[in-house]
């Protein structure tokens, strides 16, 4: 059993920022990477909106320096993932991953999100076979291609844009009329002659043997179908709070998200959540990083008042 004062559980900005925090305070947190290691930005090609950064950046990079920053004042950071814990009994808390045992006095979640799937035929058996959840990992591979952007806010239209790099033709498909994303991304889509839009959509399958060849679409006015041929599907629908470990441990909303209170402690005193797990509403870089930021404060508060 590895006894630790602080384990933070995700290594996206939110995770990175609280380790940076607690790190200054010198706690010497061990930061536990979780399955995506960078979190959700890791996989992001541009960040335009962070600030400090008025050329934008990437999300690599984003994500690298905000790491360095935290390990400069002595985060550590383990490449594994918590898989069961146990909050309910109170300090220590203890916490298994696939390679070691940990005994925390405070904890920090920092496991984000993921990417919601469409629960339609074809779905499953074609990952990796054409449908894709990120265009920064899979691009490349449809150079040339035709495919197809599914959803209408700002992460479609930010990985469609990052498509039209590679592919022919990227279309949007989207169940209203009107796109969901930021005035800036909607012009900057409007104005990509490779990007076209599909609207009053919804898929109803994912057609293909062995390979995507193309979706079956549902008109959610008429009800009238249609096939569209396309070589990569890519699904961009929403985001679930990735917060099954912590079911009946720590309180949270009907969707899962975790409740936290306006010091980021969970139901449990000891235990703080920062980032998408918790956050529902803004989902943007810059507020994972306030909200890491003051879960890493009020964890050195709290434990420094239990001396």
């Amino acid at each position: 059993m590895q006894k630790e004062t602080v384990v933070v559980l995700g290594s996206g900005p939110a995770g990175w920022t609280a380790a940076l925090y607690a790190g200054r305070a010198g706690l010497r947190p061990l930061v536990v990477s979780g399955s995506q290691p960078g979190g959700q930005i890791s996989l992001t090609t541009e960040v335009e909106n962070y600030p400090g950064f008025p050329q934008g950046t990437t999300g690599p990079e984003l994500a690298e320096l905000i790491q360095k920053q935290a390990e400069r004042f002595g985060a550590r950071v383990v490449m594994d993932e918590v898989t069961q814990v146990d909050l309910a009994h109170g300090q220590p808390f203890h916490l298994k991953a696939h390679r070691e045992e940990y005994e925390a006095r405070a904890v920090v979640v920092a496991t984000g999100a993921s990417p919601k799937r469409l629960g339609v035929s074809g779905e499953e058996e074609l990952i990796g076979r054409g449908v894709s959840y990120c265009a920064t990992c899979d691009g490349f591979f449809f150079r040339g291609k035709d495919v197809v952007v599914v959803g209408g806010g700002d992460s479609a239209l930010q990985e469609g844009l990052f498509l039209t790099r590679f592919a022919n033709q990227v279309r949007v498909i989207h169940r209203r009329n009107e796109l969901r994303a930021g005035e800036a991304l909607k012009q900057q889509a409007r104005a990509n002659a490779k990007m076209s839009f599909v609207w009053d959509m919804v898929v109803e399958q994912i057609l293909g043997q062995g390979k995507v060849e193309g979706v079956r679409l549902r008109n959610v006015k008429t009800g009238d179908t249609s096939d569209l041929t396309a070589d990569g599907v890519f699904i961009y629908i929403g985001h679930f709070p990735n917060s099954d470990l912590f079911k009946g441990q720590l309180e949270m909303d009907e969707r899962g998200y975790l409740i936290v209170d306006k010091s980021m402690m969970t139901s449990v005193p000891g235990v703080f959540a920062a980032g998408e797990v918790q956050d529902p509403v803004y989902r943007q870089v810059a507020t994972s990083v306030g909200q890491g930021a003051a879960a890493g404060i009020m964890v050195e508060r709290w434990l420094a008042s239990r001396g």
